[in-house]
């Protein structure tokens, strides 16, 4: 393997750009399959063996050459999703980080790379949405992230069955979450300021996660992420005493059954109100959670092929472009996901 320090910026000169992809799950595969069929030379990279239209690698990440990469997309779980960035990173090749880690790529420690982080719906796209509003009116007002994959219809148990790695949506569960009351930084306990909220015609419950990250960062009175579920699915968790390993289980995909991701984005500024809804119910046998998470990824990724986007920095997605953001949006929309605007004063 070539030597991680040295950093290795470069235009990217091949006729094809050479993108490692670090993680083939369900929203890894979907990314993965995207970029080969966007004509990139894509590289997977994953401890378990995947099909995959990519060149496959089996083994760890770390023990490959990424220096030979153009663009490392680093999608493993996050539980050990800092630790594979930090390592990465000493290469100087150009990072788009999909790992939600609790650890946030800005406390990296002296990074070659530039990197973008975060770049899923939400976190993600939602920020983006955020950094839109903020360039309309300056200072927010209020505002509110409501966010979730679920199965269509509740079934009188979980109602639930996790659409990335379960272990990251326990994170979610118990994780404190940052918020901002009063033009001012707190933190809360997950699953707080639980409350019934209408998803489109479903009568569903939020609660508070730690979902802002680089968020609160941006000028707001207020704000918070919370996360959807079905009445009763969080209740339920918060009273059982199975094993996480246990919660794996019982929360396990099924690709049969009907399921939904649906997002609001609320922003308030004064007496206007701009409030943007991202609905999927998946497609081509491709889980909503897949499209929404990984639509932005490829179309961060396609938007560093066709311009580079940052020569050096750790970046939030709110750092992106007007331009780039709407493209991205507007590539999700021709691939068949529901994106609304509405604004009211």
């Amino acid at each position: 393997m070539a030597e991680l320090g040295k950093v290795c910026h470069r235009p990217f000169a091949r006729p094809t750009m050479r993108i490692h992809c670090l993680g083939g799950g369900l929203v890894g595969s979907f990314v993965t399959r995207r970029l080969v069929e966007a004509g990139l030379d894509v590289h997977l990279y994953d401890i378990v063996p995947r099909e995959s239209p990519a060149t496959f690698h089996l083994g760890n990440a770390l023990q490959a050459d990424h220096t030979i990469a153009d663009l490392i997309v680093n999608m493993v779980p996050g539980s050990i999703g800092h630790a594979v960035l930090q390592a990465v990173t000493r290469t100087g090749v150009p990072v788009i980080d999909l790992s939600f880690s609790e650890s946030t790529p800005d406390a990296l420690e002296s990074p070659l790379s530039p990197v973008l982080w975060d770049v899923g719906i939400a976190p993600g796209l939602s920020n983006m949405l955020v950094a839109l509003a903020h360039r309309n009116h300056g200072h927010l007002d209020e505002v509110s992230i409501k966010v979730g994959g679920n199965p269509a219809q509740p079934d009188g148990a979980w109602s639930y069955m996790a659409p990335f790695s379960p272990h990251d949506v326990i994170a979610e569960y118990t994780r404190p979450a940052r918020i901002v009351s009063n033009n001012k930084l707190a933190v809360v306990p997950a699953m707080s300021d639980l409350h019934p909220i209408d998803a489109n015609g479903r009568a569903m419950e939020a609660f508070l996660t730690d979902g802002l990250r680089s968020l609160v960062d941006l000028p707001a009175t207020s704000m918070g992420e919370y996360t959807v579920r079905w009445p009763g699915h969080i209740q339920r968790y918060q009273n059982t005493d199975l094993h996480p390993d246990e919660l794996v289980e019982a929360w396990r995909y099924d690709a049969s059954r009907p399921e939904f991701t649906w997002m609001e984005v609320r922003c308030r500024a004064g007496d206007v109100e701009e409030v943007w809804t991202v609905e999927d119910t998946g497609k081509d046998g491709d889980s909503s959670m897949a499209r929404t998470t990984g639509l932005v990824t490829v179309g961060c990724v396609l938007a560093w092929r066709d311009s580079a986007l940052f020569s050096d920095g750790v970046h939030p997605p709110e750092d992106l472009a007007t331009e780039t953001i709407e493209t991205i949006i507007e590539g999700m929309r021709q691939e068949g996901v529901s994106v609304t605007y509405v604004t009211q004063a």
